[in-house]
């Protein structure tokens, strides 16, 4: 697991301060931070729905 986190951070590094700073607008800013927090949520819905399976599955 600690692998897949690394690999990310090392794959993903964005400055985000950065991309705030030189936003044209608000919606750019709107777009960044929904850009940046939406793959974990991602993440967490689908490690969700895979432990309801699996805990749903271990009741039978």
């Amino acid at each position: 697991m600690n692998v897949i986190f690394l690999y990310l951070n090392l794959t993903l590094q964005v400055d985000i301060e950065e991309k705030m700073k030189n936003a044209p607008d608000s919606g750019y800013e709107i777009g960044i931070t929904i850009g940046t927090y939406l793959p974990f949520v991602v993440l967490v819905i689908i490690a969700y729905i895979t432990y309801y399976r699996a805990k749903k599955r271990k009741d039978y």
